[in-house]
């Protein structure tokens, strides 16, 4: 199977340094838009969908494999091998793809130098009375619920919820454009592995250097959930954004660049 095409990945730039850019659910790579200009020099950038996202393959979808994180994080171990990178790579997650990217960091520790992790969140449920993720499991329920019910509407319903913004808020429709273009079977499977995921028992396991980027008033994933990541993530630092909403590469790309270049300039 070509990789490069059921991913439909993208590279542009050269150097040994590589930055890998990985999407949140219901997302696809072009949400990295005004993040990865500011990266043109000195890096070579590789952007992919994950299959059943974007423009990736839908008939390379299987509901076995993509019904865990795992699967996810294949994919983002297929890319690499196939694009011949075994080492020296900084993972750019958003949201639940900072966990897929743990997955993957784990997996292979020797191929990932650094994390980015945007909107990060180990586990999205509230586990009284040590951890606070944000959500009870019947609010998951019902969302899981509408999205069989009435799928346009609950990302009517979701993407003010993500983006902090209205609906007619350019995040928000971004957002709205990329839900309504996913197949509602595919995003229902992918929904699920995201929301139901827990990761926090992987944490200790992670070995590189992750710089977690924190929304500030994020409505799922709270100020808690970065917290506990940079308490539990060996070499982590902690950058609270000044960002309503769940999506700052996309609302305040400039802050996150900005956390990046300072990140990225320290000496592994």
């Amino acid at each position: 199977m070509n990789i490069l095409k059921r991913n439909n990945v993208h590279v542009t730039g050269e150097g040994d340094k590589v930055l890998l850019y990985a999407h949140g659910f219901g997302c696809n790579q072009h949400m990295w838009s005004q993040v990865v200009p500011a990266f043109a020099e000195g890096y070579r950038q590789v952007l992919f969908d994950y299959v059943g996202s974007g423009q990736s393959d839908i008939t390379a979808f299987d509901h076995r494999r993509y019904s865990t994180l795992n699967g996810y994080a294949q994919d983002v171990l297929d890319v690499c091998d196939a694009l011949g990178l075994t080492s020296g790579v900084t993972f750019v997650g958003h949201s639940v793809s900072s966990s897929i990217g743990m997955l993957a960091s784990i997996a292979r520790p020797d191929l990932f130098e650094r994390m980015v992790m945007v909107g990060p969140s180990p586990c999205f449920l509230n586990q009284p009375p040590d951890y606070i993720g944000g959500f009870e499991r019947t609010d998951l329920e019902g969302l899981l619920a509408l999205m069989d019910q009435n799928y346009l509407g609950w990302a009517d319903y979701l993407t003010p919820v993500i983006s902090g913004e209205k609906d007619s808020g350019p995040v928000a429709r971004r957002l709205a454009e990329s839900f309504c273009s996913t197949d509602p079977v595919i995003a229902r499977i992918f929904a699920e592995a995201t929301f139901y995921a827990d990761n926090r028992a992987d944490l200790p396991h992670v070995n590189c250097p992750s710089l977690i980027l924190q929304h500030r008033y994020d409505a799922l994933a709270p100020v808690e959930v970065g917290e506990y990541l940079h308490q539990h993530l060996r070499n982590s630092t902690l950058e609270v954004l000044d960002v309503v909403g769940h999506c700052g590469h996309m609302s305040h790309a400039h802050l996150v660049v900005d956390a990046m270049k300072a990140f990225l300039a320290h000496p592994v």
